[in-house]
Order: C-alpha cells, then sequence, then structure tokens
C-alpha cells in the first residue's frame, strides 16, 4: 500500500507532444525523466473527446450519457473522492475549469475543494494559470503535513495548455525564439481562426500549432514545480504520481480545431503514465486501457475494495490485464452553448481496429489503426470485423431515450 496517490490533469494535452512517446523535440523534458520510475501506457484511451465526457471517466469510472444529458453532476455517479474519503484519506482538489466545478456538482466527497469561481480571472485567459495553482496546492500541503501524516489523495487540473494559447515569452524564447507574435496577435488567432474553426489558411493553422507547443512546454515547467514541492515536504518518496489528460486538441487533421465531437486519435488518444518512487526501472504496457480504469486503480493503490458502480478495472499489474476494448461517447457542443442532445456520436476500439458511429446521420466509420493511423481510409465496408463492432455499441446508442 502507497500512503498517497496524486492524480495530475493537463487539459488538452496530447499524447504526441510529449518526449517518452516519440517526439523530439524536448518539449517536456522533465516529464520525460521521469520514464525510469514511471509505468507507461502506450495505447490510453479517453472516453470522450472534450472535458465534459472525458472526465466521467477520469473521476467516476463511468461514462458521458449514462445518466442522460445532466445540467449537474448525478448523484448516481460515484466520484473517486467519495470511497477514499469514507476511508478515512484526506482528499483535496485544485483546478480551475467552469464544467467541474461545485456549481454542477463535482465537489462531492472532497475535504479540500477549490475551482477558482469565486476568484477574479482574465476574461480573455479565464482560467487560474499554473503557478497560482501549484501555490494554493502547496500552502494545502504544507499544512496537511504540519498536522499529521493522514494518506492523502490529491487531484490537480492545469489548464494552461488549453485555448487561448497566449504563452509567455519567456517560454517563446525556449522553444521557438524566432516567433515574432504579440500576446495582442495570438490572441487575434485565437478569436478569428480557432473560434471560427477557420482552416482555410494553413499558415495560421501552423502557427496555433506552434503556440500549442510552446504552452506544452511551459506545462512541463510546471509539473516540475510540482515535484520540487513534493520532494521539498518529503513527501515524494511515499507519494505515486499520475499524469494523464482529459484529451488532445486538433490542428486540421480532420478538417477541424480546438475539440469538438470527434472521436479521431487527436483527441482520444491520451499520455498516462504511473510515477512510482520505489520503482527500479520503467515498465510499458502496450495493452488497450480507458481513463475509466483511473478511479479503480487509485483504489488498488490504497488497497481498498472496488466500487461496485465503476465500470472500469485497475491497471495494476499491468502483466494481469485481460484484453478488453474501449468505448466513448459525446454530444455535439460549442463552448457557452452546452451540448446538442440531438448529435450524438460514440466509439469503441478493440486492439487497433475502431469504429465510430454518428447516431443523427447513421453514418459509420472504421479504421485500421496500424495500416492508417491518421485514420483517413473509412474501412466500414469491407471490414470483417466490421457487423461484430457495430453490436458493440449498437446497445449503448441513445439508451436514456
Amino acid at each position: 500500500m502507497v500512503k498517497n496517490v496524486v492524480l495530475l490533469t493537463i487539459d488538452a494535452l496530447r499524447k504526441d507532444r510529449l518526449g517518452f512517446y516519440g517526439n523530439k523535440r524536448d518539449l517536456t523534458p522533465f516529464m520525460d525523466s521521469l520514464e525510469d520510475k514511471s509505468l507507461v501506457f502506450t495505447r490510453a484511451q479517453a472516453c470522450g473527446p472534450y472535458t465534459q465526457a472525458s472526465f466521467r471517466g477520469i473521476l467516476t469510472s463511468s461514462h458521458f450519457l449514462d445518466y442522460g444529458l445532466e445540467e449537474e453532476l448525478s448523484l448516481e455517479r460515484t466520484l473517486i473522492s467519495e470511497p477514499l474519503q469514507d476511508a478515512g484519506i484526506t482528499t483535496a482538489a485544485f483546478h480551475s475549469n467552469l464544467y467541474l466545478s461545485d456549481l454542477v456538482g463535482w465537489n462531492r466527497g472532497w475535504d479540500v475543494f477549490y475551482d477558482s469561481m469565486d476568484d477574479d480571472v482574465d476574461p480573455q485567459i479565464p482560467y487560474i494559470r499554473g503557478p497560482d495553482m501549484i501555490r494554493k496546492f502547496k500552502a494545502w500541503l504544507s499544512s496537511h503535513v504540519t498536522s499529521g501524516s493522514k494518506p492523502f489523495f490529491a487531484w490537480l487540473h492545469f489548464m494552461d495548455v488549453h485555448e487561448p494559447y497566449v504563452p509567455e515569452r519567456k517560454y517563446v524564447e525556449l522553444v521557438n525564439p524566432s516567433l515574432s507574435l504579440s500576446e495582442a496577435e495570438m490572441y487575434h488567432l485565437f478569436e478569428n481562426t480557432l473560434l471560427k474553426r477557420d482552416v482555410s489558411d494553413e499558415s495560421k493553422i501552423m502557427l496555433l500549432s506552434q503556440l500549442y507547443d510552446i504552452h506544452v512546454r511551459e506545462m512541463d515547467a510546471y509539473v516540475e514545480e510540482f515535484f520540487y514541492i513534493l520532494k521539498n515536504l518529503d513527501v515524494l518518496e511515499e507519494t505515486v504520481v499520475i499524469i494523464t489528460s482529459d484529451h488532445g486538441d486538433e490542428f486540421n487533421e480532420h478538417g477541424g480545431l480546438s475539440h469538438d465531437d470527434k472521436m479521431y486519435s487527436e483527441l482520444i488518444d491520451i499520455p498516462l503514465l504511473m510515477f512510482d518512487p520505489t520503482r527500479d526501472k520503467r515498465e510499458i504496457c502496450d495493452m488497450l486501457v480507458s481513463n475509466v480504469d483511473l478511479p479503480p486503480t487509485v483504489l488498488h493503490l490504497f488497497d481498498l475494495e472496488p466500487e461496485e458502480l465503476f465500470q472500469g478495472h485497475s491497471l495494476l499489474p499491468c502483466q494481469s490485464l485481460l484484453e478488453r476494448g474501449c468505448y466513448g461517447e459525446a454530444l455535439y457542443h460549442e463552448a457557452g452553448k452546452g451540448e446538442d442532445i440531438n448529435k450524438d456520436i460514440y466509439f469503441y476500439r478493440e486492439k487497433d481496429m475502431k469504429i465510430i458511429y454518428r447516431a443523427n446521420l447513421d453514418a459509420w466509420e472504421m479504421y485500421d489503426l496500424i495500416n492508417d493511423p491518421g485514420e483517413l481510409e473509412n474501412i466500414i465496408d469491407t471490414a470483417p470485423e466490421a457487423e461484430k463492432m457495430k453490436e458493440m455499441i449498437k446497445p449503448r446508442v441513445r439508451r436514456w431515450l
């Protein structure tokens, strides 16, 4: 049994930007340095392509539409914080995302729950930045350590990779010093290209991607600062740290920008690293896993019994994992306008075959991710597995009706 567990979630962080997944641009030097003491999952999947859909998996081990279209998190869902708190483990959450706030019911089971909703934020950058989030965590952890040695579970969610892409100049200098855009020009790109999903100008998409990469480098520095706090307060050696994201971002791979109602790899393939200070070497897990498996894994780390309502399975030990498919779902959504329940989309993946269904169009897609990793050739009419995989999705389609 470990003493403490921390879940670090980084909003909109693409898997393909991390060095330990093969990126050669040195955008994540600190996170890459954790690999030697980590279990790294190479085929982790999000259960949805944006925050509201994916976080049902990350914190409640369930799927987005299990309880219909919720304005608030259903009381029938169990947050990972609830069984942990019941077991006497201190629970603390720090984030700055409206979709995960106490206003919509995500504050259950936390001894400390900070969601920034009462704070003033810049209307152009509408979230609390990483350094401020880390300071709040440090203040809480210092107090917790001083008050005793009770085990804790902490969840920190960072928004710094998320749009709008307006990185600080010092990180621009680290990654791309020749980039001379002012903050006003960066924000103009966000307002007039990204928000409008305008993919007509390839040079602007390239600029957005470059700014995104700079934010990834910035986020890596914040993760390093976070680990320094754990070390400085003498808790790192007894703490497992799980690092993942809720989804990625698109840069016109499939005709769009940001993260909308699509189920392609740029949004669904997520990084997942489990740092354990007691490890003496890295371990790679190539099994297909889902972020609905995270809450059962946290319970396992604390040596607690499985939660009946959790749909996922513990990822430990990885050698004992069974081959399972991964499933996800979402609705069309626009920021500030909510979701359209009439435009639902689903995916199911087994090994390296993925099937996607848009219910409102009655349209199916299927991809062989080994031979077509970019998901460009729809083989739904020729793949022998198509009918079997359709049957894995059909029972879930509009089941709330």
